[in-house]
């Protein structure tokens, strides 16, 4: 089935600076995270530099649980802003924090020029075994949707600048979904379909799917998600598929099944090279598979490296626009090995 014409555009506010008037190819865009230490900041920024060259209409920036990233997660979303021309979406999440630690650093990201962000409920600390909110903080991601509103609604009540500002710039809100349900907290796919259709009603403008490896069960998510009323665009997040060791890991994290016989195909050659090809081979097929059913685009969870990410793009012919010109080049020469991938509710 062909998807509608508003699928094929960049989300609301979502689209790069290079690509506001192209509305007819998918939508490209890539998962960072902060660097760990100092010393990773340089291979990172080397990552964002090769990143920059596929032209993505946004790059997210993970936000660490309980907002442990928080300073490092704002020099990054700082330093993308003022250095390149790449337009970041920050993560904020509702673990572990009071509703007026979430304004405070909603009001640092906005103050610092962010206009888009990825609100989501997050994931329990790794020494509870179940989601508990703040006693005086947020429940859902529907709930953080709905504040960020509140937050911008306010300020430009409260300054005729900041009204035009909003008004040139609207403010994005993406939101997670989930192909299968999110196993960590034993939520089933139709349960996830009635809290993206929540998160829809405060004020979400696109989704960013978990990770998966089955087509089918994206598309089927979509299906469902359209019969219940969802109407905003729902992008697949992918991993590209080279490392059978990152993805078993993957798996542990989200509780996404790898599939068997993917991981026997990538482990039955000893040659990295070959096991790159095989890799992307699998990766192309799932995206052609998912932009053939109706996606909108592609976003890629990198792991702060670059190379499997583009060969992915460039096999599914999803490059957006050739190098970068050079007064275009993403800055001066920011990988870390964090395995935290998807989104989460």
């Amino acid at each position: 089935m062909s998807a509608p014409d508003a699928w094929r555009t960049a989300p609301t506010g979502a689209g790069s600076r290079d690509h506001l008037a192209v509305v007819d190819r998918p939508t490209i865009s890539f998962e960072l995270y902060p660097p760990r230490n100092p010393e990773a900041a340089p291979r990172l920024w080397e990552t964002i530099q090769a990143l920059g060259s596929a032209r993505p209409d946004f790059v997210s920036v993970t936000y660490g649980v309980e907002g442990k990233t928080r300073d490092t997660t704002r020099r990054l979303v700082r330093r993308l802003l003022r250095e390149t021309s790449l337009n970041p979406i920050a993560h904020l999440t509702c673990v572990g924090t009071s509703r007026a630690e979430v304004v405070e650093v909603v009001e640092e990201f906005l103050d610092e020029g962010v206009r888009s962000f990825l609100a989501l409920r997050g994931d329990p600390p790794a020494d509870q075994s179940a989601w508990h909110p703040h006693p005086d903080g947020l429940r859902t991601a529907a709930e953080l949707v709905a504040l960020l509103r509140q937050i911008e609604a306010r300020r430009c009540a409260t300054s005729p600048a900041q009204a035009v500002r909003a008004t040139v710039r609207p403010l994005s809100i993406a939101v997670a979904a989930f192909p299968r349900g999110n196993a960590p907290v034993g939520s089933t796919r139709e349960q996830d379909i009635a809290a993206l259709l929540d998160k829809q009603c405060s004020g979400a403008d696109f989704a960013i799917s978990q990770v998966f490896y089955d087509p089918a069960a994206y598309l089927d998510m979509v299906a469902g998600a359209r019969r219940a009323g969802v109407t905003i665009p729902i992008i697949p997040g992918i991993i590209p598929t080279t490392d059978p060791a990152r993805l078993l890991r993957v798996e542990a994290l989200t509780g996404v099944p790898v599939p068997r016989d993917l991981l026997d195909r990538l482990g039955a050659v000893d040659d990295e090279a070959e096991r790159h090809r095989i890799g992307i081979r699998a990766g192309v097929d799932l995206v052609n598979a998912v932009l053939d059913g109706g996606a909108p685009g592609v976003h890629l969870y990198t792991f702060n490296t670059h190379h499997a990410a583009l060969d992915l793009l460039e096999g599914a012919h999803l490059v957006g626009g050739g190098p970068l010109a050079p007064d275009r080049a993403v800055g001066p020469q920011v990988t870390t090995t964090s395995d935290n991938p998807t989104p989460r509710d």
